[in-house]
């Protein structure tokens, strides 16, 4: 009778320590700094990177 109340013991114990580890906490609100940036500013796909003629022949070289 005792192994039985101490397995019935232990698995209530492991399933409330589970079942509080799943509950939502407040979380801290996010700081901002004062000035935020511009949105869409940010010269994203501007630059020659990967921009290449990939699978094409080079061009003839022009000599003066």
């Amino acid at each position: 009778m005792k192994k039985i109340v101490f397995v019935v013991g232990a698995t209530l114990a492991m399933v409330s320590v589970a079942s509080a580890a799943d509950l939502p906490r407040r979380q801290p609100v996010p700081v901002y700094p004062a000035a935020q940036a511009p949105i869409g500013k940010m010269p994203i796909g501007k630059s020659p990177v990967g921009k290449a003629p990939i699978g094409k022949a080079p061009g003839p070289v022009v000599r003066y």
